[in-house]
């Protein structure tokens, strides 16, 4: 039998329901939409049960001056629709980054966590650098990174 549980490569506007029910809840449809989202550098990856998108993640090459990392790449968008969460599928998404990554002969992921979700990222092995900081219109939020 086929795997029914499955992740793919993606495109940016097959994120939008996701980021928008998990991250923009309450927004315009529009502002699920982020700059760069359509580079040819730029890459999404859904989690699939059946034919049901049910969660995301994009990887956007990206340096942070923060880092002294000649290619490294950013975690943006990271969302499962909430009647999955807390079941392994924000792992696997972050896990299929990494292996993307690392495949892409980058050696550091970065990205700026919602302060809700650093746990789970500190589980995973990131770390916190500097202090917690605010992203109008989203909430507070601390840059995290890990290298690979």
């Amino acid at each position: 039998m086929k795997n029914t549980h499955f992740i793919q490569e993606i495109t940016a506007i097959d994120t939008y329901p996701v980021r928008h029910a998990i991250l923009r809840a309450g927004k315009p449809i529009e502002s699920c939409h982020f700059v760069g989202d359509e580079l040819s550098s730029t890459h999404h990856f859904g989690y699939y049960i059946t034919t049901e998108l049910i969660g995301v993640i994009s990887l956007f090459e990206a340096e942070n001056t923060t880092f002294e990392q000649q290619k490294s790449f950013q975690i943006r968008g990271m969302a499962v629709l909430e009647s999955h969460q807390k079941k392994g599928i924000g792992e696997a998404l972050v896990r299929e980054a990494e292996t993307f990554c690392k495949k892409q002969k980058t050696t550091l992921i970065w990205f700026n966590a919602r302060t809700s979700a650093v746990g789970f990222y500190k589980k995973m092995g990131y770390e916190i650098e500097g202090n917690e900081f605010e992203i109008q219109e989203v909430g507070p939020h601390f840059l995290m990174y890990k290298k690979i």
